[in-house]
């Protein structure tokens, strides 16, 4: 995710590694979707994602599944190391989203996980214009976070703009459900 102070390594409320892990599957075994974002990633018909952010890969392993040629990138090692023990055959790079250079684009690249909320205060702009240079010509950076968390959707569509993204759509949630101004939590997509 970001190097050690940032907001996801400061706040002792956020489950890691298997406890994260857990938390997915009591969800699905009451019977609750837990690949909405996989659906919805599903949506823009890639060929390729960037998970970036990917924690314990609940994403990137839904969307392997499906077909999809995906990569998971992350910070935090207890999460990658549930990643790494659950599909071992993907790709699963350590490095902050600040510094990762993959060497590759991606058709999707995406934040699903607060991940914007959760980087290193001050580093917003420079993480969204690296994982930019990762999305090729006709791509979407997706990103889904709470709001009033310390970053605005304001300031979220500037450094998409200034890493050359344009706005593409808006919605409440994953479901894709309209977005409507003064909502808790957005996903947003921006396309190169």
């Amino acid at each position: 995710m970001t190097p050690s102070g940032s907001r996801w390594s400061a706040d002792d409320s956020v489950r890691r590694g298997a406890d994260y892990d857990h938390r997915w599957k009591q969800m699905a075994a009451a019977g609750q979707s837990v690949h909405g974002e996989a659906d919805f990633i599903c949506g823009l018909e890639p060929v390729s994602v960037l998970d970036a952010g990917c924690g314990t890969g609940r994403v990137a392993i839904e969307l392997a599944a499906r077909g999809i040629d995906v990569a998971g990138v992350d910070l935090d090692r207890p999460m990658l190391e549930q990643a790494r023990a659950k599909a071992p055959r993907l790709p699963w790079i350590e490095s902050d989203l600040l510094h990762v250079d993959l060497g590759r684009q991606f058709d999707v690249v995406a934040m699903p996980g607060n991940v914007m909320i959760f980087v290193q205060p001050g580093t917003e702009s420079d993480v969204v214009l690296n994982m930019a240079r990762h999305v090729r010509a006709g791509g979407a950076l997706v990103a889904g976070f709470q709001l009033g968390r310390g970053y605005d959707l304001d300031r979220y569509d500037a450094d998409c703009r200034a890493a050359g993204l344009v706005d593409h759509a808006r919605y409440a949630g994953w479901d894709a459900t309209p977005w409507q101004r003064g909502g808790s939590y957005a996903v947003s997509v921006h396309r190169r």
